[in-house]
This record gives C-alpha cells, structure tokens and sequence, in this order.
C-alpha cells in the first residue's frame, strides 16, 4: 500500500481546520479515506496534528472556500506552508465538486474506514435545505473530502528512500583482510 498515491482534502475556517486523508488504489480507482483531523487550535498546533500523519502527504485546499477572497485565501495557504504543510490551491465548485463525491460514493470508489466516527457522523448530518441548498452546518470534512476528490490528479506516492551502500573493495590475495 505504501506505493499508493495519497493526499488530504483541508477545510479552514475561524481558528478550526478539518482534515481528511485518503489512499488511492491505482489498479480499481478506489480511493479510501483512512484518517481525519478536526482541531479547534492554533494554526500551529493544527499543523503539528496533520504532519504527525506523514510530512510527505501533500495537502489540497480551496483558497477561496467559506466566503474567502482568492487573495486571503492564498495568504492563508502561505502562513500554513510557513508553518510547515504542503499545501497546494485547488479549485473546489460545491456543486459539481458534492456530485463528483457522490458519483465515487455511489459506484463504489470511495470507501471510509469505520474509525473515522466524526466523517460518518457528518456524513449522516450532511443535507440540503427546503431550497435545495447545502446546509453549511458541522461540514468541515465534507469539504475537506470534496477537496481531496476534486485533487486526485495532485496525489504522490511515498518517496522511495534510496538504500546508501559502501562499495566493496577487493585487493586481490594481497589485502591485509583476509
């Protein structure tokens, strides 16, 4: 599994970032969602919490998600990179972004793993209004999963740590190693 492309979906909001990683089978395009961040922090301890689950994972976040302008929301992405994340800026639509969740959902291309209790728990929440309108009501990792599905292409695979190696050197019958 350590070869499968992986990413975080990120959601910020007012002193509260939600995270959600998930793993991509590359073989039957499943992604799976295996661990989740919700944290009312500072940013620095925020960003201690989501390294702590691998620095290498890059992270994926909509600059302009919660009524942001694309100019905060860009700053945001660069007081969290300065704090240590790898955040990249993606492009999140909510509705064609919830549709691309529910298609991978419904053909069975995304999984969640069961000890993610405050995804499921906003998952069952997660509904539109007598409008049709999304309530924007405890959905941190709804948007931080619609940023990870809308970023697949931006996964990365675990780098592959190169083994160092002394070469042997042979004297012939003459070495004093014998």
């Amino acid at each position: 599994m350590d070869h499968w492309p992986r990413a975080y979906g990120l959601d910020i909001r007012w002193h509260t970032a939600a995270a959600i990683w998930g793993a991509r089978d590359p073989e039957s395009d499943v992604l799976y969602l295996y661990s989740e961040y919700c944290g009312d922090a500072d940013p620095a301890v925020q960003v201690a919490a989501i390294r702590a689950r691998a620095e290498w994972i890059p992270g994926l976040l909509d600059p302009a998600a919660n009524g942001r302008t694309q100019v905060d929301g860009q700053r945001l992405i660069q007081i969290y990179r300065n704090l240590g994340l790898r955040l990249q800026a993606i492009d999140n639509p909510l509705e064609s972004g919830i549709l691309e969740v529910w298609q991978r959902m419904h053909s069975g291309r995304l999984k969640v793993f069961a000890s993610l209790p405050k995804y499921l728990e906003e998952r069952r929440l997660y509904r539109r209004d007598e409008r049709e309108q999304v309530v924007k009501e405890r959905d941190n990792l709804q948007d931080a999963t619609r940023s990870l599905v809308i970023g697949l292409s931006r996964m990365r695979s675990k780098p592959v740590q190169q083994q160092f190696s002394m070469p042997t050197v042979h004297y012939g019958d003459r070495s004093w190693m014998v």
